[in-house]
């Protein structure tokens, strides 16, 4: 096994490249047991119009594909915000073994907030969690992006 590596600088990169898009800044990459980075991404709701075009169902479908299956084993997602409902599920469903993420989400949270998808017993699948990674520099550019909204 490879020692470990944080990958939050390349979410952290993808966030504010969706900064710059006018995207909501979240940036997610899944790496494979080998610690090769096998995708990243960054929002993409508004350039897609696809309220399901977060950073890590973006990330987890192009692991997938590249992959050539719907389960993702022995993966660790890195993403710069605490996951949604929806996206925890599908971290969920694609077995991801390890879920590092930095900012928490106490509005829209789903992971140590709000409904704590993996605590479900209709949850068929919890990753290890480690959150707080970068937890500073991610909640900083979620503060720019939206103070420069208002």
């Amino acid at each position: 096994m490879s020692p470990f590596r944080s990958h939050m600088d390349l979410a952290l990169s993808e966030a504010r490249a969706a900064a710059a898009r006018g995207e909501v800044p979240v940036g997610a990459v899944v790496v494979a047991p080998d610690g090769s980075v096998v995708a990243r991404a960054g929002n993409r709701t508004r350039e897609m119009n696809d309220p399901t075009a977060h950073a890590e169902i973006l990330a987890l479908r192009a692991a997938c594909a590249a992959a050539g299956s719907e389960r993702l084993p022995g993966h660790d997602l890195y993403v710069t915000l605490e996951p949604c409902p929806m996206c925890a599920s599908a971290i969920s469903q694609a077995r991801i073994a390890r879920l590092y993420y930095g900012a928490p989400d106490p509005k829209s949270g789903g992971v140590a907030q709000g409904p704590r998808v993996f605590s479900h017993p209709q949850s068929h699948h919890a990753p290890e969690i480690y959150d707080g990674i970068a937890a500073d520099a991610a909640a900083g550019l979620l503060k720019a992006f939206f103070a420069g909204r208002r």
